[in-house]
């Protein structure tokens, strides 16, 4: 159980800018509900925002000192390209931010390790670490993780199989462990459906880039073509 009325402590760098990425998600979220619940969720979200401001923040006290669990949003799509077109355009990992919106940029460093930064929200900055290939099977299989010091520590899992109709399905998993423990972990899941989302949109962009050749953009126009040497 988190108690909300505990003192506040001081939040490190790395949890604040968690909890503003994760409350300005929220905010966003609730606001676009139009309901009670989703007011709920936005001064959730303020709160999170708050401490990503301020560096304070009350949620500090949890029953159980259990480590917890990852939070996990799983998400699947059927593509119309082989299986191995769909693969070798995900394993280039400089295509990631293509289709994957919340990322500036991927970049291979070789050996299975890569350096990837993620947008701030607002003034906040960038949120920067580095991921090592954990699995792979060409055709079939990516999983990576973040490295010790990441900001937040997280991890992806992409599995790609033949569709029974022609073409690939692509089965994505992705994890991260929220700061600040179990309390960080009991908020991240009031954000499931945030995160949720945005895994959803980032495999639908995926299908569209590989089926059209495009970026869909925000309004629905195509952003640019996809070049050969980019797949």
């Amino acid at each position: 159980m988190v108690s909300l009325a505990l003192p506040s402590r001081t939040a490190g760098d790395a949890e604040r800018v968690a909890s503003a990425v994760g409350g300005a998600l929220l905010t966003l979220y609730g606001l676009s509900r139009r309901s009670l619940g989703g007011a709920a969720l936005a001064g959730l979200g303020g709160v999170l925002a708050y401490r990503g401001a301020t560096g304070r923040f009350p949620l500090v006290g949890v029953a159980g000192g259990a480590t917890p669990a990852p939070v996990q949003v799983v998400e699947a799509v059927t593509v119309t390209v082989p299986r191995a077109e769909a693969y070798a355009f995900w394993r280039r990992l400089e295509n990631l931010p293509r289709f994957m919106h919340h990322l500036r940029s991927v970049r291979d460093l070789g050996d299975g390790r890569s350096h990837w930064v993620a947008k701030g929200p607002g003034p906040l900055p960038d949120i920067e670490w580095l991921a090592e290939i954990i699995e792979e099977r060409e055709g079939e299989v990516l999983a990576w993780r973040s490295l010790p010091g990441a900001d937040v520590v997280n991890g992806g899992h992409v599995r790609f199989t033949d569709a029974p109709g022609g073409g690939t399905e692509v089965h994505v998993r992705i994890s991260y462990h929220a700061p600040g423990g179990a309390a960080g972990a009991a908020l991240a899941r009031r954000l499931d459906p945030v995160f949720g989302q945005m895994v959803k949109e980032d495999v639908r962009r995926f299908k569209h880039v590989l089926e059209a050749g495009e970026v869909p953009t925000t309004d629905g126009q195509p952003s640019g073509r996809v070049s050969g040497s980019e797949k």
